[in-house]
C-alpha cells in the first residue's frame, strides 16, 4: 500500500512538472511576442506622441529613454509574474549617475532589458543589427543609442557621451558568452572609460540555468524555472589605470583588472 501512495505521488508530481513546464514554454514565447509589439508600440504610438512635447533635444531624449525603461519593467514583471523567471537586482540605487560607465558581463538575450528597465535615463551601446530590426529600429533611434558597428568614431561617440554627463551601459564582450565559459573583453570599453567615464561600475549578472545564450533557440527552455541574478560592485576610478601611462597601456591595464575582476566575482557567485 505504501508502495503505491509513493507511486501515484511521483506521478502526481511529474504531471505538475510537465504542466510546469508547458506553462513556462507558452509564457516565454509570448514574452517574445510582447517585446516585438512593445517595440512597435513606441515606435509608432508612444514615441512619436513624446517627441510632439515641448522641449528641447535632450528632454526628448530624457523622455525617450524613460518609455523604454518603463515598458522594459513592465516586461520584467511580466516574464517574473508569468514564471518565467525570478530576479534579485542588489545595487540599483547606484546605478545612473551623470558620467557613470557600466559594464556589465553577457550571459543572455535579456541582460540588456534588466539593466535598462531598472535606469530611467541611460545611453546604451547596443549591436548594429538593432538598426535593421523593425521592432527595434524606432527606440534605439529615438533614445540616441549608439551603435556598436566597429568603427573608430564609436569610441569617440561613446566617450562624448560620457563627458557630457549622460550614463552608458556597456557590455565589453560585444556579444553573449558562450556557455560554461568565461566572458572575454574587448579593450575597446575600457578605452572609452578612459576617454570620458568620471566613474567605472561593474554589473555581475549570471543565469540560472543558462538560457537564451548565443544562437539557442527562444524554445529551448531549461527544465526549471530561471534565476537571473545582477550585483552592482564597487566603482572604479578610471584615472588610477592613466598615471604615467599612455592611453593604449592604461586601457590595456583597466581591461586586465576589469576581466580578473569579473572572473573573481562570477567564479564565487
Amino acid at each position: 500500500m505504501e508502495d503505491a501512495s509513493m507511486d501515484l505521488a511521483a506521478s502526481h508530481v511529474r504531471r505538475s512538472s510537465a504542466g510546469n513546464y508547458v506553462w513556462r514554454l507558452l509564457a516565454t514565447g509570448a514574452s517574445f511576442v510582447l517585446f516585438g509589439l512593445g517595440g512597435l508600440v513606441l515606435r509608432v504610438i508612444v514615441l512619436p506622441l513624446l517627441g510632439l512635447l515641448p522641449g528641447d533635444a535632450v528632454t526628448r531624449r530624457r523622455r525617450a529613454r524613460n518609455a523604454i525603461s518603463k515598458a522594459f519593467w513592465l516586461h520584467v514583471q511580466f516574464m517574473y509574474r508569468s514564471g518565467v523567471l525570478k530576479y534579485d537586482f542588489v545595487g540599483t540605487e547606484r546605478l545612473g549617475r551623470p558620467g557613470q560607465m557600466i559594464i556589465a558581463n553577457h550571459p543572455s538575450l535579456i541582460d540588456v532589458v534588466f539593466l535598462i528597465a531598472h535606469i530611467r535615463d541611460t545611453n546604451c551601446v547596443v549591436k548594429e543589427s538593432m538598426w535593421r530590426n523593425p521592432f527595434t529600429r524606432g527606440p534605439v533611434i529615438r533614445a540616441q543609442y549608439i551603435s556598436n558597428n566597429g568603427s573608430p568614431d564609436m569610441l569617440e561617440h561613446a566617450a562624448d557621451a560620457l563627458r557630457a554627463g549622460e550614463a552608458l551601459i556597456v557590455f565589453p564582450e560585444g556579444t553573449r558568452t558562450k556557455p560554461n565559459k568565461p566572458p572575454v573583453f574587448h579593450r575597446g570599453a575600457a578605452a572609452i572609460a578612459l576617454r570620458g567615464a568620471r566613474i567605472v561600475t561593474p554589473v555581475f549578472i549570471t543565469v540560472e540555468p543558462t538560457t537564451l545564450t548565443k544562437a539557442e533557440p527562444w524554445y529551448r527552455i531549461p527544465e526549471r524555472r530561471i534565476q537571473v541574478t545582477l550585483r552592482v560592485g564597487q566603482d572604479i576610478a578610471p584615472e588610477s589605470f592613466t598615471s604615467g601611462a599612455s592611453l593604449p597601456i592604461a586601457s590595456r591595464r583597466l581591461n586586465e583588472h576589469l576581466h580578473c575582476l569579473f572572473l573573481k566575482e562570477l567564479s564565487s557567485s
